[in-house]
């Protein structure tokens, strides 16, 4: 993990930056209007843009809902990301969001309440723009800096994550949870998930546990720390940098940052339990193992992470083990387009309806009390884990990344 948080940071880079420019991403974007010009500053746009000089800063800005991300803030993005790369006064670009959230991932509700409808096409659209805006980000041509202040999940991960830096703070709160309301991590999860130190990518997509931004620094998820109040003093060094160079940008971010470990109860501290008991081929094994650890042991720790595995849904945890386990030998662009797969098939209900059932459960209705279906791990097939792995065919056409123009660096 700790050579992919320096993918970008030797000393070629530049060089590789300068004279590999690949475009294609406007043919990809699937949606309507959306111009860069269209009122910038308006408190009531979706993605506020700040900047002069050489550097642009986009601004996530729907606090109400935690900035969640619906497809008018992908399409925006796009456009903004795809001009400023195309733009050489432009050097680099940052990405915050607006409130307490940096972004809690995708409008999950909104996902809800189109499937509700028989909307699918709504939802492939979201789903198509998004992973297309996780590979833009990833092969961007110009330093990436992630304000990771907040709430950061599941989408919210996989916009920041495959760029150049992240800076996590004291207010940090990462997850991915998408396994808690019957659905698999996704956005990119299953790679930088199953590309982290052991086995924490299988405990952290399984039990949706969070991470604070120190356990981020730690396991590398994140490039940088700083506390919340020097935030400030960071956005305005990086707003005086007219450069495109890697080393300035990150020499400023270095320059507020903080040294800061993990404390005591954090799970880092137990990455030998946490490989012994989440190394296991199947689901039932890890739980067989954490409940003999359990009984050796007395751990709260181990009672407390079974008591959280026995309320997720059967067929997510086995769905998403295995999307981990094939994320470990995959691109990123081939854990994208595997993705948006097993998207299409959990959320068209064809297989199971247990992402509704999540949904409404937990943010809906709320009584935290899901039915899921399958009720168990025992009546969970394995025909209906390789469905979700198997070709959309009658769903619709399957994810296209520009891979010919834009190299990954994953």
């Amino acid at each position: 993990m700790y050579a992919f948080v320096r993918r970008r940071c030797c000393s070629n880079t530049n060089y590789y930056y300068q004279f590999l420019k690949p475009r294609g991403f406007s043919a990809l974007i699937k949606s309507s209007p959306c111009s860069i010009n269209d009122a910038q500053h308006d408190p009531n746009n979706s993605v506020l843009v700040q900047g002069e000089a050489g550097s642009r800063m986009a601004i996530l800005n729907r606090p109400s809902v935690l900035n969640a991300l619906d497809n008018s803030m992908l399409v925006r993005l796009q456009k903004l990301y795809q001009s400023w790369e195309d733009n050489p006064d432009i050097g680099f670009v940052t990405l915050r969001g607006r409130g307490r959230a940096f972004c809690a991932g995708g409008d999950v509700v909104g996902f809800y309440r189109s499937i509700s409808i028989g909307d699918l096409d709504a939802i492939k659209e979201v789903f198509w723009n998004i992973n297309n805006l996780i590979y833009l980000i990833n092969t961007y041509m110009k330093p990436h800096v992630a304000l990771l202040n907040g709430i950061t999940m599941g989408g919210g991960a996989g916009i920041s994550i495959p760029g150049t830096f992240r800076v996590a703070t004291d207010k940090t709160v990462f997850a991915t949870p998408e396994a808690l309301i019957g659905y698999h991590p996704d956005a990119g999860a299953s790679f930088y998930l199953s590309h982290l130190s052991g086995y924490l990518g299988e405990y952290l997509a399984l039990t949706g546990d969070k991470l604070n931004g120190a356990e981020m620094i730690a396991c590398g998820l994140a490039t940088h720390y700083s506390l919340d109040a020097k935030l400030p003093l960071i956005e305005e060094q990086l707003g005086k940098l007219m450069t495109d160079d890697l080393s300035v940008v990150e020499s400023s971010l270095e320059k507020y940052g903080d040294l800061v470990y993990p404390n005591s109860n954090s799970v880092l501290l137990r990455t030998e339990t946490v490989d012994r008991c989440f190394s296991h081929d199947t689901v039932e094994e890890i739980i067989d193992s954490l409940e003999d650890e359990a009984t050796k042991t007395n751990d709260p720790w181990c009672t407390a992470t079974l008591k959280r595995l026995k309320e997720v849904s059967p067929l997510s945890l086995k769905v998403s083990l295995r999307s981990i386990r094939e994320g470990r030998f995959q691109t990123l662009d081939q854990c994208l387009i595997r993705e948006y797969r097993m998207t299409i098939k959990g959320l068209s209900k064809q297989i199971s309806t247990d992402f509704c059932e999540g949904v409404r459960s937990r943010l809906v209705d709320k009584d935290f009390a899901p039915k899921w279906d399958p009720p168990s791990l025992q009546q969970v097939s394995e025909d209906m884990v390789d469905e979700y792995f198997s070709p959309l065919k009658e769903l619709g056409s399957e994810l296209e990344l520009p891979t010919a123009k834009r190299e990954a660096f994953m």
